[in-house]
């Protein structure tokens, strides 16, 4: 198994731990870039994929450590 799918593997199972580092590369392998949302934006983090569809959440901190909410709502969103 590669690491590209064991990390989708552990992101499906929405573990407690998730780091929020974890989560960039799974967007990146679907397709989605980071988009710089202002010098004020503070811990609201926006990412876009090619066909203009938008994911945004707050980064989690000082841990990193992702909500299960969040995890969620992001599964959802790539419709995995």
């Amino acid at each position: 198994m590669s690491k590209k799918a064991k990390l989708i593997a552990r992101f499906l199972s929405l573990p407690s731990d998730f780091h929020y580092t974890e989560l960039v590369k799974i967007l990146r392998y679907f397709g989605y870039t980071e988009m710089k949302t202002g010098k004020t934006s503070g811990s609201r983090m926006k990412f876009m994929n090619v066909k203009k569809d938008q994911i945004k959440f707050h980064k989690p901190h000082p841990t990193g450590i992702m909500k299960t909410y969040q995890l969620k709502v992001i599964k959802e969103k790539l419709e995995l």
